[in-house]
């Protein structure tokens, strides 16, 4: 590859979100009319274009509470009619309200495991008003469950709750953990501390690898320069390093700020230096790894 071109082999994008809110209820998406809309793997090939997805990692799209395994169910079954030239889903990341503690998510982790396609458990943190919710004993002993079961977390946080996120990770030692969005730094107001000291404490726990994904959405949609991106997008390759990153489009909510293909020019723009073993970790192979797909 070289610089500002995109990958020419084809891809495992690990963080990409589907929703058809004719099935589904989404109640923050019905406020962001612009993401409102059937978002499908044919739809992703479009906006991806020139860009070649060979499969994807489904992430949960915040769907109503008691819809998580729903959502689950609905995404498997598109996996047993995926049109050929599509991308292929490989992998979904279901929602399970851990906060409840094991007991109560028990029976729906359980339904989870028969689905052929669940392959992880997000719950969504950066919303929670508790900068402690990650932290709470009832969430620590759901998330020991997930390790129990060989069931990976997408860490979603904002950097402001990167120390918290820390200790949950040092209490779950058996768990394997990915950072969605490389924790959101504020790109918006130019600041790169503490995330950027946060970030290494938390690369230290080997069992965390790191999403390159949801980046433009962190800066000024309309105003971002890829010269604002790239020191974060570059730290959080230099931490983790090659072995424990992997590609995310972070699609359809990434399209507040960017266009598929752009995200993907400016990342290649960073690691174009890499070697060619390097990037095939960083595109398809760790995501691949990760998720066991």
């Amino acid at each position: 590859m070289r610089a500002g071109a995109v990958p020419d082999f084809p891809i495992i994008d690990s963080h990409i979100h589907l929703a058809d809110p004719g099935r589904l209820s989404y109640p923050w998406m019905a406020e962001v009319p612009a993401l409102n809309r059937v978002v499908l793997p044919a739809d992703l090939k479009r906006a991806a274009a020139p860009v070649e997805i060979e499969g994807l990692v489904f992430v949960e799209v915040d769907a109503a509470a008691g819809a998580e395994v729903a959502e689950a169910e609905w995404i498997d079954g598109l996996t047993t009619r995926q049109p050929s030239g599509e991308p292929k889903i490989r992998g979904a990341v279901a929602s399970l309200p851990l906060e409840l503690g094991p007991d109560a998510i028990r029976a729906d982790l359980d339904r989870l495991l028969q689905l052929k396609s669940f392959r992880g458990v997000r719950r969504l943190i950066q919303g929670q008003a508790d900068p402690e919710f990650c932290t709470r004993p009832d969430f620590v002993a759901a998330v020991q469950l997930l390790g129990q079961r060989d069931v990976p977390f997408d860490i979603c946080i904002y950097e402001r709750q990167l120390p918290a996120a820390i200790r949950l990770v040092e209490a779950c030692p058996d768990v394997r953990f990915v950072l969605d969005h490389i924790a959101k730094p504020r790109i918006r107001d130019g600041l790169m501390e503490p995330w950027r000291t946060n970030l290494v404490a938390l690369a230290r726990h080997e069992n965390v690898w790191c999403k390159i994904s949801g980046v433009a959405t962190e800066a000024d949609h309309r105003n971002w320069t890829a010269g604002e991106l790239r020191p974060y997008i570059a730290h959080a390759i230099d931490v983790f390093g090659f072995e424990r990153v992997m590609f995310g489009g972070d699609w359809h909510v990434a399209e507040l700020a960017i266009r598929y293909p752009r995200w993907v020019e400016i990342v290649d723009g960073v690691v174009a230096s890499a070697t060619a073993d390097e990037k095939h970790r960083l595109y398809r192979d760790n995501a691949i790894g990760f998720y066991r797909l």
